[in-house]
Protein backbone atom coordinates (compact mmCIF):
# COMPACT_ATOMS: atom_id res chain seq x y z
CA UNK A 1 0.00 0.00 0.00
CA UNK A 2 1.42 3.45 -0.90
CA UNK A 3 2.06 5.25 2.46
CA UNK A 4 -0.38 8.09 1.73
CA UNK A 5 -2.74 6.16 1.42
CA UNK A 6 -2.55 4.74 4.78
CA UNK A 7 -3.79 7.75 6.18
CA UNK A 8 -6.72 7.55 4.66
CA UNK A 9 -9.89 7.20 6.84
CA UNK A 10 -12.38 7.40 3.81
CA UNK A 11 -15.46 4.90 5.49
CA UNK A 12 -14.18 5.37 8.86
CA UNK A 13 -16.07 6.89 11.68
CA UNK A 14 -14.49 8.56 14.40
CA UNK A 15 -16.08 10.15 17.44
CA UNK A 16 -14.71 13.18 19.05
CA UNK A 17 -15.26 14.49 22.83
CA UNK A 18 -15.45 17.52 23.30
CA UNK A 19 -14.98 18.54 19.63
CA UNK A 20 -16.99 21.59 19.42
CA UNK A 21 -14.19 23.98 20.38
CA UNK A 22 -10.59 24.22 20.77
CA UNK A 23 -8.44 21.41 20.22
CA UNK A 24 -11.43 19.38 19.66
CA UNK A 25 -12.78 20.75 17.01
CA UNK A 26 -9.23 20.82 15.31
CA UNK A 27 -9.35 17.41 15.48
CA UNK A 28 -12.84 16.86 14.24
CA UNK A 29 -11.47 18.82 11.04
CA UNK A 30 -8.63 16.94 10.72
CA UNK A 31 -10.24 13.40 10.92
CA UNK A 32 -12.82 14.93 8.13
CA UNK A 33 -10.40 15.89 5.85
CA UNK A 34 -8.93 12.42 6.03
CA UNK A 35 -12.50 11.00 4.88
CA UNK A 36 -13.89 10.16 7.84
CA UNK A 37 -17.70 10.61 9.12
CA UNK A 38 -17.71 12.68 12.70
CA UNK A 39 -19.62 12.13 15.85
CA UNK A 40 -19.59 15.74 17.26
CA UNK A 41 -19.78 15.84 20.74
CA UNK A 42 -19.94 18.54 23.65
CA UNK A 43 -22.84 20.89 25.58
CA UNK A 44 -22.90 23.73 22.96
CA UNK A 45 -25.91 23.08 20.54
CA UNK A 46 -25.24 25.87 17.98
CA UNK A 47 -21.16 25.42 18.25
CA UNK A 48 -21.95 22.08 17.50
CA UNK A 49 -24.12 22.84 14.77
CA UNK A 50 -21.47 25.37 13.21
CA UNK A 51 -18.90 22.47 13.01
CA UNK A 52 -21.06 20.23 11.15
CA UNK A 53 -21.83 22.71 8.68
CA UNK A 54 -17.56 23.34 8.35
CA UNK A 55 -17.85 19.36 8.15
CA UNK A 56 -20.58 19.03 5.92
CA UNK A 57 -18.94 21.02 3.50
CA UNK A 58 -15.74 18.26 3.37
CA UNK A 59 -18.61 15.97 2.47
CA UNK A 60 -18.51 13.49 4.81
CA UNK A 61 -21.38 12.58 6.89
CA UNK A 62 -21.82 13.98 10.25
CA UNK A 63 -23.65 13.68 13.64
CA UNK A 64 -24.04 15.55 16.66
CA UNK A 65 -24.93 14.15 19.99
CA UNK A 66 -24.42 16.19 23.08
CA UNK A 67 -23.28 14.81 26.46
CA UNK A 68 -21.76 15.08 29.47
CA UNK A 69 -18.50 12.90 29.31
CA UNK A 70 -18.69 12.28 33.11
CA UNK A 71 -22.31 10.47 33.11
CA UNK A 72 -21.62 6.69 32.42
CA UNK A 73 -25.53 6.61 30.98
CA UNK A 74 -24.81 9.77 28.08
CA UNK A 75 -21.53 7.99 26.98
CA UNK A 76 -24.06 4.89 26.22
CA UNK A 77 -25.88 7.04 24.40
CA UNK A 78 -23.28 9.13 22.97
CA UNK A 79 -21.89 5.24 21.35
CA UNK A 80 -25.64 3.92 20.88
CA UNK A 81 -26.63 7.12 18.72
CA UNK A 82 -23.18 6.74 16.70
CA UNK A 83 -23.84 2.99 15.87
CA UNK A 84 -27.57 3.70 14.96
CA UNK A 85 -26.18 5.95 12.44
CA UNK A 86 -22.75 4.60 11.20
CA UNK A 87 -22.98 0.79 11.53
CA UNK A 88 -19.75 1.33 13.94
CA UNK A 89 -17.19 3.17 15.91
CA UNK A 90 -13.88 2.57 14.46
CA UNK A 91 -11.94 5.98 16.05
CA UNK A 92 -12.34 7.22 19.53
CA UNK A 93 -10.54 10.66 20.15
CA UNK A 94 -11.14 11.23 24.43
CA UNK A 95 -10.42 14.70 24.21
CA UNK A 96 -13.13 16.78 26.26
CA UNK A 97 -11.00 18.21 29.48
CA UNK A 98 -11.14 21.05 32.23
CA UNK A 99 -8.11 22.68 34.05
CA UNK A 100 -7.92 24.96 36.80
CA UNK A 101 -4.98 27.24 37.43
CA UNK A 102 -4.71 27.50 41.06
CA UNK A 103 -2.03 26.83 43.71
CA UNK A 104 -2.44 23.33 45.82
CA UNK A 105 -3.72 24.80 49.15
CA UNK A 106 -6.50 26.71 47.32
CA UNK A 107 -8.02 24.01 45.62
CA UNK A 108 -11.42 22.65 46.82
CA UNK A 109 -12.60 19.22 46.82
CA UNK A 110 -15.21 20.14 44.69
CA UNK A 111 -12.66 21.47 41.79
CA UNK A 112 -10.41 18.65 42.29
CA UNK A 113 -13.04 16.25 41.31
CA UNK A 114 -14.73 18.79 38.69
CA UNK A 115 -10.65 17.49 36.88
CA UNK A 116 -10.23 13.98 37.66
CA UNK A 117 -14.21 13.72 36.73
CA UNK A 118 -13.98 14.78 33.51
CA UNK A 119 -10.41 14.17 32.56
CA UNK A 120 -9.87 10.62 34.38
CA UNK A 121 -12.97 9.06 35.06
CA UNK A 122 -14.51 10.47 31.93
CA UNK A 123 -11.91 9.10 30.04
CA UNK A 124 -11.85 6.07 31.44
CA UNK A 125 -16.27 5.45 31.15
CA UNK A 126 -15.42 5.95 27.39
CA UNK A 127 -12.91 4.29 26.76
CA UNK A 128 -14.56 1.51 28.75
CA UNK A 129 -17.80 1.48 26.45
CA UNK A 130 -16.17 2.23 23.34
CA UNK A 131 -13.31 -0.18 24.24
CA UNK A 132 -16.38 -2.96 24.50
CA UNK A 133 -17.70 -2.07 21.63
CA UNK A 134 -14.43 -2.26 19.47
CA UNK A 135 -13.70 -5.38 20.48
CA UNK A 136 -16.68 -7.06 19.52
CA UNK A 137 -16.29 -5.59 16.65
CA UNK A 138 -12.63 -6.83 16.01
CA UNK A 139 -10.37 -4.01 16.39
CA UNK A 140 -10.79 -0.10 16.56
CA UNK A 141 -8.63 2.79 17.96
CA UNK A 142 -8.30 5.26 20.91
CA UNK A 143 -6.64 8.22 21.12
CA UNK A 144 -6.43 10.01 24.62
CA UNK A 145 -5.53 13.34 24.66
CA UNK A 146 -2.95 13.74 27.73
CA UNK A 147 -0.39 16.45 28.42
CA UNK A 148 3.30 17.62 28.10
CA UNK A 149 1.78 18.20 31.79
CA UNK A 150 1.96 14.42 32.45
CA UNK A 151 5.72 14.86 32.99
CA UNK A 152 6.32 18.69 33.55
CA UNK A 153 5.21 20.87 36.31
CA UNK A 154 4.03 24.29 34.83
CA UNK A 155 5.08 27.42 35.83
CA UNK A 156 4.09 30.67 36.81
CA UNK A 157 0.63 29.34 37.41
CA UNK A 158 0.37 25.77 39.63
CA UNK A 159 -2.01 23.60 38.24
CA UNK A 160 -1.66 19.96 40.34
CA UNK A 161 -5.21 18.75 39.86
CA UNK A 162 -4.27 18.74 35.75
CA UNK A 163 -1.23 17.61 36.11
CA UNK A 164 -2.20 14.93 38.36
CA UNK A 165 -5.15 13.69 35.56
CA UNK A 166 -2.96 13.76 32.56
CA UNK A 167 -0.18 11.68 34.21
CA UNK A 168 -3.19 9.22 35.23
CA UNK A 169 -4.44 9.62 31.23
CA UNK A 170 -0.95 8.52 30.02
CA UNK A 171 -0.68 5.05 32.30
CA UNK A 172 -4.09 4.71 31.52
CA UNK A 173 -3.02 4.43 28.07
CA UNK A 174 -0.44 2.04 28.51
CA UNK A 175 -2.83 -0.25 30.74
CA UNK A 176 -5.34 -0.63 28.30
CA UNK A 177 -3.11 -0.96 25.05
CA UNK A 178 -1.35 -3.67 26.75
CA UNK A 179 -5.00 -5.57 27.35
CA UNK A 180 -6.78 -5.06 24.34
CA UNK A 181 -3.90 -5.31 21.79
CA UNK A 182 -4.54 -9.11 21.32
CA UNK A 183 -8.29 -8.03 20.28
CA UNK A 184 -6.96 -5.55 17.81
CA UNK A 185 -7.99 -2.51 19.53
CA UNK A 186 -4.91 0.45 19.46
CA UNK A 187 -4.85 3.01 22.30
CA UNK A 188 -2.49 5.74 21.93
CA UNK A 189 -2.17 9.18 23.58
CA UNK A 190 -1.53 12.65 21.77
CA UNK A 191 0.33 15.20 24.87
CA UNK A 192 0.36 18.60 23.44
CA UNK A 193 2.12 21.21 24.68
CA UNK A 194 1.10 25.08 24.85
CA UNK A 195 -1.39 25.64 22.35
CA UNK A 196 -3.76 29.03 21.16
CA UNK A 197 -6.70 27.70 22.58
CA UNK A 198 -9.39 29.17 25.50
CA UNK A 199 -7.58 26.35 28.17
CA UNK A 200 -4.25 28.22 27.72
CA UNK A 201 -3.83 32.35 27.99
CA UNK A 202 -0.86 32.10 25.85
CA UNK A 203 -1.23 35.61 24.96
CA UNK A 204 -1.27 36.70 28.40
CA UNK A 205 2.25 39.12 29.48
CA UNK A 206 3.22 37.16 32.64
CA UNK A 207 2.90 33.97 30.84
CA UNK A 208 5.31 34.65 28.00
CA UNK A 209 8.81 34.31 30.09
CA UNK A 210 7.93 30.88 30.78
CA UNK A 211 5.93 29.30 28.40
CA UNK A 212 7.47 31.21 25.31
CA UNK A 213 10.94 31.93 25.89
CA UNK A 214 11.77 28.51 27.76
CA UNK A 215 10.66 26.84 24.66
CA UNK A 216 13.28 26.10 22.32
CA UNK A 217 10.53 27.11 19.26
CA UNK A 218 9.66 30.07 21.11
CA UNK A 219 5.88 29.87 20.27
CA UNK A 220 2.93 28.76 21.01
CA UNK A 221 1.38 26.48 18.81
CA UNK A 222 -1.73 26.44 16.79
CA UNK A 223 -4.60 23.57 16.89
CA UNK A 224 -4.22 22.68 13.05
CA UNK A 225 -0.96 21.31 13.39
CA UNK A 226 -1.40 18.87 15.59
CA UNK A 227 -4.06 17.55 12.65
CA UNK A 228 -1.50 15.58 11.13
CA UNK A 229 -0.54 13.51 14.20
CA UNK A 230 -4.12 12.82 15.00
CA UNK A 231 -4.87 11.90 11.95
CA UNK A 232 -1.64 9.23 11.98
CA UNK A 233 -2.59 8.04 15.11
CA UNK A 234 -6.09 7.24 14.21
CA UNK A 235 -5.18 5.95 11.12
CA UNK A 236 -3.18 2.46 9.58
CA UNK A 237 -0.44 4.41 9.23
CA UNK A 238 0.67 3.58 12.77
CA UNK A 239 -0.70 -0.06 12.96
CA UNK A 240 2.44 -1.04 14.84
CA UNK A 241 1.93 1.89 17.23
CA UNK A 242 -0.31 1.33 20.65
CA UNK A 243 0.68 2.42 24.08
CA UNK A 244 2.75 5.07 23.47
CA UNK A 245 2.56 8.46 23.96
CA UNK A 246 3.38 10.84 21.49
CA UNK A 247 4.32 14.41 22.15
CA UNK A 248 4.20 17.67 20.13
CA UNK A 249 5.21 20.99 22.42
CA UNK A 250 8.00 22.95 19.97
CA UNK A 251 10.22 21.10 22.28
CA UNK A 252 9.42 22.89 25.57
CA UNK A 253 10.00 19.26 27.52
CA UNK A 254 13.87 18.79 26.45
CA UNK A 255 14.81 21.00 28.56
Amino acid sequence: MPVLDRFDLTGRTAVVTGSTRGLGRAFARALAEAGANIVVNGRDAAAAASLEEELGALGVRTLTVLADMTVRADIERLLTESAQRFGRVDVLVNNAGACIHKPALEVTDEEWRDVMGLNVDGLWIASQVFGRHMIEAGGGVIVNIGSMSASIVNRPQWQPAYNASKAAVHHLTRSLAAEWAPHGVRVNALAPGYMHTDMAPVHEPRFQRYWIEDAPQRRAGEPDELGGAIVFLASDASSFMTGSVLTIDGGYTVF
